[in-house]
């Protein structure tokens, strides 16, 4: 079998984790929903979810009564 096999401690790798090449996308990775980028979904979720706890923390009084049995 022909190839490389590449060899990496854990101390280099974690080393790794924090380099700033680390922190920024490939310039040519695919947007891929769900993968390399939040799935549509989770974007509509993420914004109700988001008007909820804004409407909550408008209204906390209200909240509690109408959670109320």
């Amino acid at each position: 079998l022909a190839g490389t096999r590449i060899i990496c401690d854990r101390k280099f790798l974690l080393e790794c984790k924090n380099s700033p090449a680390a922190r920024i996308p490939p310039c040519c990775l695919p947007q891929t929903p769900g993968v390399t980028s939040l799935a549509q979904s989770s974007l509509v979720k993420l914004e109700e979810l988001k008007e909820q706890n804004e409407s909550e923390e408008a209204m906390p009084g209200e909240q509690r009564r109408a959670a109320a049995p």
